[in-house]
């Protein structure tokens, strides 16, 4: 601080008033009487009055806070600041200066004045010491102007914003309101922008929260107060098809069914773009260069559940735009076709639903499903679909059932001719079906018996007993059943009695044949090589089956040197079957005596089935053509059909 000093004579020829001066500050910052003075000296810091009287008064400057707390216990509040400023005193003690300037102030009652020295302190004053003394409504306006400020330097809170907003609202103030909220870009943001949303929807400022919230991009508000509030369905459905795909597809989930009871056709136009080919609306957010997405078109069906229309609309064009749709898709569409072909009474209208359900059924969709789709084909008493879902799943026997149950006569018939190859049972269990009925039922019982006849599907006992439940079933039903049968077992057993004797024949002359192999000598007249068919050559080969060969022949097509190559095959197929039934002979003595000592035969019977043990043996149907088979058949000993003669 520079100061200066000015003596002024007094009326009094010997006294003086020495006047200190703050020329910077402008204020006197000193003032007394002296008698006498000579002189006033100014070194080391201090000032130095001189007397006649001999004495030498040291005046020196009080330190800036004694000063400040002079000056403050006169409420020369002004003069503080300046004298503040001039010493260069940091901020946190301005900000005290401001502080008590104000409180000075606001005890006087001049809160315009206080409130514009707690405005000074913002950053270094905390603003709820403030904020506690404009609380009451007739200072709104202090405390609005000391809020206004504290957004502007970016210092409020969510708390602050809140405040401030209610003021405006108590006080009615639109255009104050649109100039806080109306920035021209993010920079200019000076609070907290959900918690104005909030605070502007509850106050019922709904078109200030919207340009908030459209402005800031904070969607989900933007809709509450669209939904909730304003109820214009149609502007929130506008603005979902702007967002980016994310952020449309959750409050499609989440608003979908406001949406969808208000504007239904509206908003099943945007689930089927939303769940095929997705691009945000020009106007909007999301990057319309971005790929296409696509929803889960599964995951919005319950959006329908009271829209039936609009639901068989939005599954047609997920099936036919989107082949690949989930699962959940065909079988709802399933459902619902299914359901308004129970509840339709127009014949035209129910043939054509009738006809869409079978397609539906026919488009491969439900071979992984096939039970649900059978469920809901049962539910509805949709016959057509449970027919043909059966047969698709080859479920013969319920198809047979089915139409037992309905006495569906030629149904049961044709379902035994087209299945029963897969399933001869289907056979056997027609004619139980029809021997029960007490009608009259030849005709079907005829069919079916003929078929019995012709695959040989039942023993003729059996058919006799399953017929005679039937009280009205007669001995001409089955007669020429019996007949042709019996007739048929009398040809078996000629044709067996034949081969019988024919074997015998067969036995007679071959054990004759041996007898002269082992008495009488073997010429062999053969003139041709078995193999080459050339005339034969010394050496030769000769078999007692009566084959000759080339040497070299021989050499070149024997597998062994014992065997006949031309009657080879033959003979190791008999040893083969010889071998197989001397297995099964002993095999049976096993199975037998297993059966007797165990005590589950039902486990004992199930491995030799598994085994394979009961398969049937190829038998020989007709007398064998080679001379030396029957002697195999007839027990020959090994080395007799092994032995050969060589000649040369």
């Amino acid at each position: 601080m520079r100061s200066e000093f000015t003596n002024r004579d007094t009326q009094s020829s010997d006294k003086q008033i020495l006047n200190i001066y703050d020329l910077c500050n402008k204020f006197i910052a000193y003032s007394a009487v002296f008698e006498d003075v000579v002189d006033v000296l100014a070194e080391w810091g201090s000032l130095y009055v001189l007397t006649r009287d001999g004495r030498a008064h040291a005046l020196q400057e009080k330190d800036t806070q004694t000063k400040l707390e002079m000056l403050f216990k006169k409420n020369l509040f002004e003069m503080a600041i300046n004298l503040a400023k001039s010493q260069h005193l940091d901020s946190d003690g301005l900000a005290q200066i401001f502080m008590q300037y104000g409180d000075h102030l606001y005890s006087k009652g001049n809160h315009d004045g206080a409130v514009q020295q707690y405005i000074r302190t913002i950053g270094r004053l905390e603003p709820s010491y403030v904020i506690r003394k404009f609380l009451d409504a007739q200072r709104i306006h202090n405390l609005t102007a000391y809020l206004q400020t504290l957004h502007r330097q970016s210092l409020a809170n969510a708390d602050h914003t809140t405040l401030l907003l209610n003021c405006y609202t108590k006080l009615k103030d639109s255009s104050k309101l649109e100039e806080f909220i109306k920035t021209k870009s993010e920079s200019e943001v000076h609070f907290d922008v959900e918690t104005a949303i909030k605070v502007l929807r509850q106050a019922g400022y709904y078109s200030h929260a919207l340009y908030l919230a459209e402005n800031h991009a904070h969607h989900e508000w933007y809709l509450k107060i669209q939904l909730e509030d304003i109820k214009n369905y149609q502007e929130a459905l506008q603005y979902i098809g702007k967002l980016p795909f994310e952020q449309a597809e959750s409050n499609m989930k989440r608003y979908g069914k406001i949406l969808m009871h208000h504007i239904p056709e509206q908003t099943t136009q945007l689930l089927k773009g939303l769940c095929t080919d997705y691009r945000p609306s020009p106007e909007g957010w999301g990057d319309r260069e971005a790929p296409c997405f696509r929803a889960n078109s599964e995951e919005f069906i319950p959006i329908f559940a009271n829209n039936p229309r609009e639901l068989k609309a939005f599954l047609e064009h997920m099936s036919e735009v989107q082949p690949d749709s989930p699962q959940g898709i065909y079988d709802t569409l399933l459902e619902l076709r299914l359901q308004n072909w129970a509840h339709e009474k127009d014949p035209q209208a129910k043939e054509k639903l009738h006809a869409e359900a079978i397609s539906l059924l026919k488009s491969g969709r439900f071979c992984d499903v096939f039970d649900k789709a059978l469920v809901l084909c049962q539910m509805h008493d949709f016959q057509d679909g449970v027919l043909y879902l059966y047969e698709q799943g080859k479920l013969f026997q319920q198809i047979m059932h089915y139409h037992m149950q309905h006495e569906q006569y030629r149904q049961v018939i044709a379902v035994c001719e087209r299945h029963g190859e897969q399933d001869p049972s289907l056979w056997e269990q027609a004619l139980s079906y029809f021997a029960r009925k007490e009608e009259d039922c030849k005709e079907y019982v005829a069919a079916v018996l003929k078929h019995i006849e012709n695959k040989n599907l039942m023993p003729p006992l059996l058919v006799v007993q399953t017929l005679a439940h039937n009280s009205t079933a007669t001995l001409s039903i089955i007669r020429d059943y019996l007949v042709q049968k019996l007739q048929k077992q009398s040809q078996q057993i000629a044709q067996d009695e034949l081969r019988v004797r024919r074997y015998r024949e067969e036995t007679t002359r071959i054990r004759q044949e041996i007898q002269e192999l082992k008495s009488s000598p073997k010429i062999f007249q053969k003139t041709k090589c078995s193999i080459c068919n050339s005339a034969l050559e010394l050496p030769s080969v000769h078999f007692l089956c009566g084959h000759s060969f080339h040497q070299h022949c021989f050499e070149s097509y024997s597998e062994s040197d014992a065997d006949c190559p031309t009657c080879l095959p033959e003979n190791r197929k008999v040893m083969d079957m010889i071998r197989a039934q001397e297995q099964k002979r002993d095999l049976h003595d096993q199975f037998q005596h297993q059966l007797k000592c165990s005590n589950d035969s039902f486990s004992v019977i199930a491995d030799y089935f598994g085994r394979g043990v009961f398969n049937k043996l190829t038998l020989l149907t007709d007398p064998p053509t080679s001379r030396l088979t029957p002697s195999l058949e007839a027990g020959l000993q090994r080395d007799l059909l092994m032995h050969s003669r060589r000649g040369t």
